[in-house]
């Protein structure tokens, strides 16, 4: 163990009763929240989102919350950079950083640093699509797995966009993309305390997600995003019109679905978000305490790591 001052982490799918746990751990343990949620970025995207409500905020606030409008891009190298300064200026307060939410890739991009990997290069690219139209995309990725035998394990014959990416990485750089996204970064001078909460039955989850979407139906989902689509300047191909419920609702507003079948897909697209999530959990290199939602044991575990 290191003398490095602590900071929880908070994860779990989407759902799963991070945010009502992680306030009582800010008003009752002397910590601050920074959320760790690419969709919670967002301004005017609030209901959608489950985004803490103005009371929740105003008991406990949350960095990186409402930080930038939904035209603008934010990066996973943006948050490393934004987490790193605000979890400084909490523990030289005297407090501890919690970090909370489901973006599982920020939570990597933290602790393992980005991957030093080269811009876009438009000719290469273009050349690559050239040989792709003239000798298939079987022919590139044997390329790949010449060069680049882990990531054409890992990367399918049929998914152009990173099969293409990763020949161009290695074109351009003349390493391989497996080499670059390897290279070690000095380690954070933190404590990492991690914590991840879910029900350990499917089932449950699933419930609470159908659940949660229809308080949000109720709640003025719809209105919030016939506001977004009124401003005129934002489209599906957004970031933040990819978040899930809000591409299903655009497009039943656009009359390209019913309302049941609105439901219907926005529910089973938060599924597989929470399935996506479980996953990086699961796999997560760490060690990670597991809290059952719903709980009420949950907030002394976490507590105890505090003392």
């Amino acid at each position: 163990m290191n003398n490095f001052p602590s900071v929880l982490f908070l994860m779990g799918p989407t759902a799963s009763g991070k945010t009502d746990l992680a306030i009582r751990l800010a008003t009752e343990c002397n910590c601050e929240i920074i959320s760790v949620d690419s969709a919670l970025i967002y301004k005017q995207m609030d209901i959608g989102t489950a985004k803490p409500t103005r009371e929740e905020l105003t008991k406990a606030p949350h960095a990186l919350v409402d930080i930038i409008d939904p035209l603008e891009a934010y990066s996973a190298g943006d948050f490393r950079e934004d987490a790193i300064r605000i979890m400084q200026d909490i523990i030289s307060r005297g407090k501890t950083p919690l970090l909370v939410g489901g973006t599982m890739l920020y939570y990597k991009a933290l602790i393992d640093g980005l991957s030093p990997l080269p811009s876009a290069n438009p000719d290469i690219r273009e050349q690559i699509e050239k040989e792709a139209m003239q000798f298939g995309w079987q022919y590139l990725h044997d390329q790949l797995a010449q060069f680049d035998p882990v990531s054409a394990k890992r990367i399918h014959v049929n998914d152009p966009r990173r099969l293409s990416r990763a020949i161009e990485v290695y074109r351009i750089s003349g390493s391989s993309l497996t080499t670059l996204t390897e290279a070690k970064v000095e380690p954070l001078p933190f404590n990492f305390k991690q914590f991840a909460i879910a029900p350990s039955e499917k089932s449950v989850l699933h419930e609470r997600i159908e659940r949660r979407f229809h308080m949000m139906l109720d709640s003025g989902f719809e209105q919030e995003v016939e506001r977004l689509r009124d401003r005129g300047d934002l489209h599906l191909d957004l970031p933040s019109m990819r978040c899930v419920g809000y591409r299903q609702m655009w497009e039943y507003l656009d009359g390209k679905m019913d309302h049941p079948e609105m439901i219907f897909r926005g529910i089973v697209a938060t599924r597989q978000l929470a399935k996506r999530q479980m996953t990086w959990l699961r796999g997560w290199k760490s060690d990670i305490i597991w809290l059952e939602s719903g709980d009420e044991n949950n907030f002394d575990k976490c507590k105890a790591e505090l003392d």
